[in-house]
């Protein structure tokens, strides 16, 4: 028997991408000598992504649209349309057995010339709000795994297969590293510590509020871990010095995810789906500020969900630079809620998701070689 081929597709952003590769990992894992192919779209952070990874990729010239600007969506058509031979052509050269998509510009293309094919996909939808494309393409799916409940009225029910959202095994693992976290950030592992996290790029609003009202992390001899994103740190640097206050930690970028997650008593994040599974796995108390800046407001929908269940405080993005730090520190002295929103964000972990998409992922791909 020859290989099983899978394609994977799908990207532009590290919320797409890592659980792309851990679904690629745990494919190796289970058949070692599969053959995995990725399609990304150039340009888009999965073209330096994938390969560090290990795995081929090849790009797709497409885009999504543009808000705001007529003249830059003229040449979506075309793209799009270009975007569609080109899947055609690798889906004909590659003969995969099972197509994956996660998500980004470049899963339409491949998911429906998959569907003209006849070849069997998979869709793993990450958020709680299914976007367009995904509603559309999920209807000829053989499976749709998600990671939120009440997904039915997106996708057909018989389809979905509720698995939770694949996440970095690395970044999640915090059992037991509260010292190390604190001495790898120079650190009191005995003072009551608050993560702040924007992502890799930063989130602007998030790093308005503590800035605004850094003083009162001093005032409460709170310690603070502020990751601050690429787009933000020398201007915050500059402004507030590196050495700022013992108390402060100003990072661009955290390197061990694990260990800040550790060193930390309460949580300031985004809301994207694949951060909301990596606190999920945490479980510490968390404070959720969605980002507006995303397509159909994802990340309000993915927050809610866990308000829902009485798992996270949420603050909507144009209250946080008032209220953000006030409530953060009025969270961090509440030991009853802070217990109660730890208990309740790891009630909603599922941490084999990568392994449930993979072994379904076998499961479609049988199916394809012997259809």
């Amino acid at each position: 028997m020859r290989p099983t081929r899978i394609i994977i597709s799908g990207g532009g952003t590290g919320g797409h991408i890592f659980p792309a590769i851990s679904i690629a990992n745990a494919l190796r894992r289970m058949e070692p000598g599969c053959e995995i192919l990725f399609v990304g779209a150039n340009g888009r952070m999965e073209m330096d992504k994938v390969p560090a990874a290990g795995y081929k990729i090849i790009g797709l010239n497409i885009s999504g649209i543009q808000r705001g600007s007529i003249v830059k969506n003229l040449g979506l058509p075309f793209k799009l349309l270009g975007s569609m031979r080109k899947a055609l052509q690798i889906i004909a050269d590659f003969k995969p057995d099972v197509v994956v998509g996660v998500g980004g510009y470049a899963s339409g293309p491949i998911l429906f010339a998959a569907s003209l094919k006849n070849i069997p996909y998979l869709i793993q939808e990450q958020n709680s709000y299914a976007g367009m494309t995904n509603k559309w393409l999920g209807k000829k799916a053989s499976k749709v795994c998600v990671a939120f409940d009440g997904m039915e009225q997106f996708f057909p029910a018989d389809k979905l297969l509720k698995t939770g959202n694949p996440v970095r095994k690395d970044v999640v693992d915090v059992l037991n590293k509260h010292y190390a976290g604190a001495e790898l950030l120079k650190l009191d592992p005995l003072k009551k510590t608050i993560l702040v996290t924007g992502g890799s790029l930063g989130a602007g609003t998030l790093n308005k509020s503590i800035e605004k009202h850094i003083l009162d992390f001093i005032d409460a001899d709170v310690q603070l871990i502020w990751q601050t994103g690429k787009y933000y740190y020398k201007g915050i640097v500059e402004r507030l010095g590196l050495d700022f206050n013992p108390n402060v930690r100003i990072l661009e970028f955290l390197n061990k995810m694990d260990l800040a997650y550790a060193a930390a008593d309460v949580i300031i994040s985004r809301a994207g789906a694949g951060t909301i599974a990596e606190l999920c796995m945490i479980k510490k108390p968390v404070i959720l500020v969605p980002s507006p800046n995303v397509a159909e407001d994802h990340q309000t929908k993915n927050a809610l969900a866990l308000v829902k269940n009485n798992a996270a405080l949420m603050i909507v993005d144009q209250s946080a630079e008032d209220i953000l730090v006030k409530e953060a520190l009025s969270l961090l002295n509440d030991k009853e809620r802070s217990s109660i929103y730890a208990d309740n964000i790891g009630k909603m972990a599922l941490p084999d998701a990568d392994q449930v998409i993979a072994a379904e992922v076998m499961l479609l791909a049988g199916r394809g070689a012997n259809s």
